[in-house]
């Protein structure tokens, strides 16, 4: 199966507990991989706990082995059933036997001492930069793949501690290579030296080990867990070469988290390493601080995480932490996901996902400046309930040639820009691209530090004059005709920001701020002054690109107050700058998050229903039946035919003007629409 990272495209995990192995049923999990079409499996081998008869000293075997071998009878079974099999490893810990023999393996906190583990007294964390990763879990990942008949070793919690470890190891490297002391806390002195350091010493550990399991199986390889983001921790020029696909580890969602969290994990991550598969991990219990890892989520909960991430390009892949099942709710929601995906992939797996629009992923490690994902949130969440399917950009590739691919780039709050990728953006819009750019977007060079004015000054067409300042009660009025006032009928001004930004433009500004007002006492409450200050500045240029900015923090009270005039500005903008039909459009009512596949011959829509009564505050309870849509896509042919793939029913298809319009009567929680001219 020397082409294996391809065709595994459904993963079942069982994350063994130190007890399992005294009753864990071996049939029962063998029959669930056989139901939910699972072609891949990810089973619990070693690192703080071993499951096999390991020969390694300090190398913990479980206390409940009693001569038995459960990862060994795991992989014999799922290769029966023509599997790929991957052994998971955890090093981030070891336990008291170790730590007293090998002091040098442990992390460390500033004054020196160890870090015991902060759920479980008794056992230590370990530090990355020592010889225990280098030397020890190396000798692990070889005893593993020797003895076993496995594709690739996983590793989860790889870089040990998360946090500065202060070990003689790191301190010594560290110092070695860059003539600093480890900085003293995130952020801080020597911040971004060391996040270059921790990336490149974490990228020779996965070559290290990626190097050990090819010695004695050239077709496997080590495949590091990389969290929610992709390259967090990782250097991207050591991270492709080695690893052929990627796994995301944002297993579920829990407060006002939305659900199609689970599709921007799977674009975010095919932004940085496009060409390679990306699996989406979903737990089947529910994600929450609380821990709460040996239960059960709600089935439309699950499957909702499960097809919300395949749909996006993330393939699926569950786990269940420990082997024991006392309750078997989860079952058939994995079951019917897992189907849902395999009845649709023969379609999707030879398309692209593909969109004209795109949001920049200003994700970079080592940011002097930390923010949060609002402003994102609330452009991402306006674009999805305008069923506008997007992709996201990278700034690690944000190249022209990568950004002429989109028709349209959105800039949320891209504050941090470097020089050259301002001249990259700079670029794009003189070549006819178009951008919509929110907030303090380019007002921070590459290192974080302030500039003395916007670095796409000139292609927004604004100069600043005030920064950015808090305010209660603002509001923006309609003062120029533009078609980014649609659907504002009936109203002269609505809600502004919370955090504005003065500016000066000779660009057209549909809306500007009104000045300050009093919000108490409620009789002082009224507008003293006319409008003044741009609060939307728009501009068409000669080479046929448009540019939108908002002076105000629009994603992200968006996203805190869900206002739909906030909504609505933001898909106006974009589909003002796009400045032509989309080649894709979804109508009809209800919230549906929307991914576009392409290929030679035809194009595939798939419509995630997430219309239900918890969508907006997990977990969703319960699906309602998607009402009537309408599908039109572009096509160049008048010959061409439609499916609706999970009703498995052909549909009319006629052709008008160059789009065809496809009805889709309801869906449960995924439809695909499959345009197809390949007769034509």
């Amino acid at each position: 199966m020397h082409n294996w990272p391809s065709t595994a495209t459904r993963w079942a995990q069982i994350t063994l507990a130190e007890d399992d192995p005294a009753h864990f049923d071996a049939d029962f999990w063998l029959a669930l991989m056989r139901d939910s079409k699972s072609n891949a499996t990810c089973i619990s081998a070693g690192g703080y706990v071993a499951y096999y008869p390991t020969q390694l000293e300090y190398h913990y075997r479980s206390k409940y082995l009693d001569g038995t071998d459960p990862f060994g009878t795991l992989v014999d079974g799922a290769r029966g059933l023509g599997m790929s099999v991957m052994a998971r490893v955890d090093p981030h810990a070891v336990h008291a036997d170790a730590a007293a023999a090998h002091p040098e393996w442990l992390a460390r906190d500033r004054d020196g001492n160890p870090i015991e583990h902060w759920a479980y007294p008794g056992i230590w964390l370990t530090c990355a930069f020592t010889p225990y990763h280098r030397e020890f879990v190396t000798e692990v990942i070889r005893e593993i793949v020797r003895e076993y008949d496995v594709d690739a070793v996983f590793a989860n919690r790889w870089e040990g501690y998360y946090g500065i470890s202060y070990s003689d190891g790191a301190r010594k490297s560290f110092r070695d290579e860059t003539g600093l002391e480890l900085p003293l806390e995130e952020y801080g002195d020597g911040w971004p030296e060391y996040v270059g350091w921790r990336r490149r010493h974490l990228g020779e550990l996965v070559e290290i080990w990626d190097r050990a399991v090819r010695d004695l199986r050239p077709h496997a390889c080590f495949i590091p867990n990389m969290g929610a983001l992709a390259a967090r921790d990782l250097a991207q020029d050591l991270a492709e070469p080695v690893a052929p696909l990627f796994i995301i580890d944002k297993q579920g969602r829990h407060g006002i988290e939305a659900p199609w969290s689970a599709g921007r994990n799977g674009k975010r991550n095919r932004a940085v390493f496009p060409d390679r598969p990306v699996q989406l991990i979903t737990s089947v219990g529910p994600e929450h601080p609380y821990r709460w890892k040996d239960s059960v989520a709600p089935a439309e909960e699950t499957k909702t995480w499960i097809v919300d991430g395949f749909a996006h390009g993330a393939q699926p892949w569950f786990t269940k932490f420990n082997a024991s099942v006392p309750d078997r709710r989860w079952v058939q929601p994995v079951v019917e996901a897992f189907n849902l995906h395999a009845t649709v992939e023969p379609v999707l797996k030879d398309l692209r996902i593909t969109a004209e629009v795109a949001l920049l992923d200003p994700t970079r490690s080592g940011q002097l400046r930390a923010g949060d994902n609002d402003h994102e949130d609330g452009f991402y969440h306006a674009l999805v309930e305008a069923r506008v399917p997007f992709e996201f950009v990278s700034d690690q590739l944000m190249t022209l040639e990568r950004l002429r691919e989109f028709k349209v780039v959105v800039l949320a709050n891209a504050e941090q820009l470097s020089d050259e990728q301002c001249a990259v953006l700079t670029g794009y819009v003189e070549g006819g691209g178009s951008l919509v750019a929110a907030y303090q977007t380019s007002l921070y060079d590459g290192n974080g530090r302030p500039r003395d004015d916007f670095g796409l000054g000139d292609v927004l067409k604004v100069k600043l004059i005030e920064p950015s300042r808090r305010v209660q009660n603002n509001y923006i009025a309609r003062t120029d005709e533009h078609p980014l006032n649609a659907g504002f009928d009936g109203t002269t001004r609505i809600i502004g920001g919370t955090h504005i930004i003065g500016v000066a433009s000779d660009a057209a500004a549909p809306w500007r701020f009104i000045p300050d007002f009093p919000d108490l006492p409620m009789e002082e409450v009224y507008q003293r002054e006319a409008p003044d200050k741009p609060a939307v500045v728009c501009t068409e240029n000669a080479n046929g690109g448009r540019t939108v900015y908002f002076p105000f923090n629009l994603g992200a009270i968006f996203w805190e107050a869900l206002q739909t005039d906030h909504g609505r500005l933001i898909a106006n903008a974009v589909a003002w700058a796009l400045g032509k039909a989309p080649e894709v459009t979804v109508e009809g009512a209800g919230l549906v998050d929307v991914a576009v596949r392409r290929g030679e011959h035809g194009v595939a829509v798939a419509l995630v229903n997430l219309t239900n009564p918890m969508t907006m505050r997990g977990p969703i309870r319960e699906a309602l039946p998607l009402p009537p849509q309408t599908v039109s896509v572009a096509v160049p042919t008048d010959r061409v035919r439609a499916r609706l793939l999970v009703a498995d029913v052909d549909v009319e298809a006629k052709v008008v003007d160059g789009r065809v319009e496809v009805p889709v009567p309801t869906a449960g929680l995924l439809e695909v629409v499959h345009v197809d001219w390949s007769r034509a």
